[in-house]
């Protein structure tokens, strides 16, 4: 039952993120990628982790996201995308060797999956994705990582606000 739900949760999620790469216009890889993300908040859904999926809802397909848009908006990119995105078309060859790079590292995936026995996971416990079990994994075993993407987060932040202030100057 649960694979008739999954594969068409990332059938389209797949798509969706073809779609966000050969898209023409940034405001339609932008939508795209705000599809994708909801079908990966499905596919959280299904692993019983819910509050993973409105995090990804909320943070990803919500925030982020709109930050995304008002980016594109403010660069005005609906006039000049003919030129930039035009650009990318030019180098076919380029697109059609990523291309059976993709397929082959798929198929190589496929093959050592299907050769070797999986392990079937440990079962999941009652508070598994649970705001309480997030937290305490995000400040015991994770608060390294945690705290550097804080401070990369914060030095974004900084370069932002001098390359802008530059600008205004």
């Amino acid at each position: 039952m649960e694979l008739l739900i999954f594969y068409p949760i990332a059938f389209v999620s797949i798509v969706a993120a073809l779609l966000v790469v050969f898209n023409k216009s940034p405001i339609g890889s932008a939508v795209s990628l705000i599809g994708m993300m909801l079908c990966l908040a499905g596919i959280f859904v299904m692993q019983k982790a819910h509050f993973i999926a409105i995090l990804q809802v909320l943070i990803y397909a919500g925030a982020i996201m709109v930050l995304f848009m008002f980016v594109i908006m403010l660069l005005n990119l609906k006039g000049d995308d003919t030129a930039a995105w035009a650009a990318r078309d030019k180098n076919k060859l380029l697109s059609v060797l990523t291309g059976v790079l993709v397929v082959g590292v798929l198929y190589k995936i496929v093959d050592i999956a299907t050769r070797t026995e999986l392990n079937s996971p440990a079962p999941l416990t009652d508070n598994f994705g649970t705001v309480a079990e997030v937290g305490k994994a995000l400040f015991t075993d994770y608060v390294l990582p945690f705290e550097v993407a804080s401070i990369l987060l914060l030095v974004a932040m900084v370069g932002a606000l001098v390359l802008a202030k530059s600008k205004v100057d």
